[in-house]
């Protein structure tokens, strides 16, 4: 019999692998795809943006859902103990704008290898192209192993899933484990994308797509008109919406039905209405015999100028010196809100993350361990925590990870079930 079974060969499966193979548990790691660490690849375009730097509370503030389920997690693995982990096997680090923490080398291969040198020196066995249909349970309902998309069964006595969410399903990552949870019972959330873009019911924005705007502010109101969500930075118009840091940012902190949630883009935050209505007096009284389409081009990109115009119903042919007082503010209104409205968020494939997974409340937050199923191990995006970008939710895979891996070798060696044969 393998002590532990880890379903999942991303970040949190293998890292819970090499801390329950750390404390002298057989391991056995099983990974549908033909490699390792599939989904590390493509994080943050290649580099591994590998965690956050930033400090407790900030960290907490960082994670969308159920935050407070992560802290034992982030107390036994925190952003601080990630880093010395992969330092001390020889992936120097570096920590960039936004306390982003990347490997000096810039290649999310050396944060894969690091863990792969690590499984192979703890005798970690991997079996690779090898899909997990369904888990075993025992006479008394606690787990007892798994089957195999070939029908081979191997017994465990306990399981940690860890096979990620639904988002970029290209990587393997299609919900296997949430098939598993809730046929042993346990309850999941729906699979919503999280960290995506935003279609919108204005066409405004397909006009500029490709554009990227710098320094804009991005404003989302509930129905009552209530301000929910404002933050300053960067956003990308596209042939559907938006896109950019401020559109996957804002899409994790919309409900789950965000169709028709207001939005607001402020393109010159830095100046209240009446400081930009005095901008734009001057410019038209500079530039007063041109055409506003001239005048707006000393604002905005030529394009996005001709777009505010459009909305305040003006001909980018008029001279500056006929616009009226009344016009003159309709331009300062959308320079300072131009309307978007959510259609819906971009499907899971293109999502960073998943929002969803196994609920919580089925989960003992100090173990990791099912509080349905005894031997059974949740960890990673296979659980229902999110976080925004910025390193936190590899954070949390590493951490809930590394939970999972140290109580299932711990618990085998309550129960007297523990060979010491591979640990350190």
């Amino acid at each position: 019999m393998n002590d532990i079974a880890v379903i999942g060969g991303g970040a949190a499966g293998m890292m819970a692998a090499v801390c329950a193979a750390r404390l002298g548990a057989r391991v056995t790691l099983f990974e549908r795809n033909e490699k390792l660490g599939k989904k590390i690849y493509i994080t943050g375009k290649g580099r591994c943006n590998v965690t956050n730097a930033a400090d407790e509370d900030a960290f907490l503030r960082n994670i969308m859902r159920n935050p407070r389920f992560c802290y034992a997690a982030l107390s036994n693995l925190n952003s601080a103990g990630l880093m010395a982990f992969f330092e001390e096997r020889g992936v120097p680090l570096k920590v960039e704008r936004g306390e982003r923490v990347f490997p000096v080398s810039d290649h999310a291969s050396d944060i894969t290898r690091a863990l792969e040198r690590e499984l192979a020196r703890l005798n970690v066995a991997v079996r690779l192209n090898t899909r997990v249909r369904e888990l075993m349970l025992d006479e008394s309902g606690a787990a007892a192993g798994l089957v195999t998309d070939r029908g081979q069964t191997y017994g465990a006595g306990a399981v940690i899933v860890a096979t990620g969410g639904q988002s970029y399903p290209s990587t393997g990552s299609t919900g296997d484990g949430w098939a598993m949870a809730e046929a042993t019972g346990h309850r999941t959330k729906p699979a919503l994308p999280a960290l995506t873009s935003i279609e919108t019911e204005e066409d405004w924005p397909f006009a500029l797509s490709g554009l990227s705007l710098r320094n804009v502010a991005l404003s989302a109101y509930d129905a009552k008109g209530r301000r929910f969500y404002r933050e300053q930075g960067e956003l990308l118009m596209t042939h559907f919406g938006v896109s950019g840091p401020l559109a996957l940012t804002l899409s994790s902190r919309l409900p789950e039905d965000p169709a028709g949630v207001r939005l607001a883009l402020d393109l010159k935050p830095a100046l209240d209405e009446a400081a930009l209505d005095r901008r734009l007096v001057r410019d038209l009284t500079e530039q007063s015999r041109k055409r506003l389409a001239t005048v707006m081009d000393g604002l905005e990109p030529h394009a996005l100028g001709l777009s505010v115009l459009e909305l305040a119903r003006l001909s980018p042919e008029k001279p500056a010196n006929a616009l009226t007082q009344e016009e003159r503010r309709s331009i300062v209104r959308l320079l300072k809100a131009m309307p978007l409205t959510v259609k819906r968020l971009r499907g899971l494939e293109e999502a960073i993350v998943t929002r969803g997974g196994v609920a919580v409340a089925d989960i003992n937050p100090s173990t990791m361990e099912s509080k349905r199923v005894p031997g059974l191990y949740f960890a990673g995006e296979t659980i229902d925590i999110d976080a925004l970008t910025g390193g936190f939710n590899l954070q949390l895979a590493f951490s809930t990870g590394a939970l999972a891996g140290r109580s299932a070798a711990e618990a085998a060696m309550r129960n007297g079930e523990l060979e010491m044969g591979n640990g350190e």
